[in-house]
């Protein structure tokens, strides 16, 4: 028995003299800039999902791993920006120009978001910015939320430059199919806008406004068979919309 007693003794003294593994700063480093990617790639997939509040909380644990890390600023300013929560939404956008003032989304997010709020000139900006950096992987979004911004503006000579570059780059970028048909209607190319609208559709759920576009093209052209489908989806899905309204009324022009 005393035979053990002494092993134990010894094991546990053993043990208490040990020290502690130090762990090397480069790797602390690389795991807290690890676990920031992975909190913000979570937090990309519950916004996505339109999971705001989950979102947050993701971003906010990547920021806590490590507050340098551009992203996870900017994916939470734009959880902020469909919160409306616009002031803490700039103060997200400009955390993560000032850490990286070449990241091409967050200069893309922010001037989306300037564009939203009537600060036009300030937004372009903001979309040039991103486009000059050689290693955005999708300048198609920077070129179509500036063509957006335009078309807002009345300015359909650039929107549609900005919209057909987009294109170039990804002929299936939805929102920039949409504008494009919404200016050829404008300029009386109902055919071109048909067209434009039909590869619109078949790659997003349709909104009420993409309707309501449909609605008018078949209404100029005279097809009264595709006119009315799209007075039935309007009605079924919007039955609330101003867009049904003004169909239910018959002011297409």
């Amino acid at each position: 028995m005393r035979r053990r007693f002494l092993v134990v003794l010894t094991i546990v003294v053993a043990g208490c003299n040990s020290q502690p593994e130090k762990t090397d700063p480069d790797t602390q480093i690389g795991n807290a800039l690890n676990r920031a990617r992975i909190h913000t790639e979570l937090g990309a997939a519950y916004y996505g999902n339109n999971q705001m509040s989950v979102a947050m909380e993701e971003f906010k644990e990547a920021i806590s791993a490590d507050p340098k890390f551009a992203p996870a600023h900017a994916q939470l300013g734009l959880v902020y920006m469909a919160l409306n929560e616009d002031k803490l939404a700039q103060q997200s956008f400009e955390r993560a120009l000032k850490i990286d003032p070449a990241d091409s989304e967050a200069n893309n997010s922010y001037g989306r978001f300037l564009c939203q709020r009537k600060r036009d000139k300030d937004a372009f900006k903001y979309f040039m910015t991103a486009l000059k950096n050689p290693l955005y992987s999708t300048p198609e979004n920077a070129y179509t939320n500036a063509g957006i911004c335009a078309f807002l503006q009345n300015d359909d000579v650039r929107a549609e430059d900005w919209l057909r570059k987009a294109l170039a780059l990804q002929p299936n970028q939805p929102q920039a199919l949409y504008y494009l048909a919404e200016i050829s209607f404008k300029r009386g190319d109902a055919k071109t806008a048909r067209t434009l609208l039909t590869r619109h559709l078949r790659l997003s759920q349709p909104s009420a406004e993409a309707l309501w576009l449909g609605a008018r093209i078949e209404s100029k052209l005279g097809d009264r068979t595709a006119l009315a489908s799209y007075g039935t989806q309007l009605r079924n899905r919007f039955p609330n919309s101003e867009q049904t309204k003004a169909f239910s009324e018959g002011r297409f022009q």
